[in-house]
């Protein structure tokens, strides 16, 4: 296998701080891979054997309900990282991480995590900001699950998507990756038929554009009003 570069982490936010021979130094203890769209990254309650770094493509985080149910806890962007259960005091994963589409990942041995702490601070420091993010994200969403309509709790999610990942074309907002109308569903708590209807409804009236696995976000302006409770305007 050919030798890794820092290149592949030296822009990133993650690595902000650290020198080209600390960025050395990382990249040269990691291993590249590649999933396939579909395949898991890793397996909830699977021992966590490494913690990873999203180069390319997206992850879908998935948690299973006591009662069976799969919810999809958030999409992983380029730049994330992921697995890093040792950060959490776990020694397994606390979910499913499954390729929305090809990925191209780097990996870590999670023993290095101590190591990483003791030597990149800097790094670290950064890393625990994203677990805070995620925390007051997770926070976000009980909240939105109790207190807005479902139709509030899916136009939230596809701006959240729209931000994380939007990509600019002639019809507005692209969600830049494969996301089904199930997905959605299994995003917010609710049913594909309900998901189905609000689409169509928002279509008619122009807010979105959605066909096989994508969704457009024609009036992000609109939908942040529906999103809030507030009527948008025809």
């Amino acid at each position: 296998m050919s030798r890794l570069d820092r290149s592949l982490i030296s822009g990133m936010p993650l690595f902000q701080g650290l020198g080209p021979a600390e960025l050395d130094r990382m990249v040269g203890q990691a291993r590249s891979l590649r999933v396939a769209k579909g395949q898991a990254v890793f397996e909830y309650e699977q021992e966590a054997h490494s913690f990873f770094l999203l180069l390319d493509g997206h992850v879908r985080v998935v948690k299973i309900t006591p009662d069976g149910q799969e919810v999809i806890v958030r999409y992983i962007s380029p730049g994330e990282l992921m697995g890093i259960a040792h950060a959490l005091g776990r020694t397994t994963y606390p979910a499913n991480a499954i390729a929305a589409i090809d990925c191209v990942l780097l990996a870590w041995p999670s023993q290095l995590w101590a190591e990483f702490a003791a030597t990149y601070p800097s790094f670290i420091a950064n890393a625990y900001k994203t677990v805070g993010e995620r925390l007051q994200d997770a926070h976000a969403r009980v909240v939105q699950m109790s207190t807005e309509q479902v139709d509030q709790r899916v136009a939230h999610a596809l701006l959240k998507l729209v931000k994380q990942t939007g990509k600019q074309t002639d019809d507005g907002l692209l969600i830049d990756f494969p996301i089904s109308r199930q997905d959605i569903a299994e995003m917010t708590g609710t049913t594909l038929h309900t998901v189905s209807r609000l689409l169509a409804a928002w279509e008619e009236k122009g807010l979105v554009k959605s066909g096989r696995q994508k969704v457009t976000v024609v009036e992000p302006h609109r939908l942040l009003m529906l999103a809030e409770g507030r009527t948008p305007k025809a």
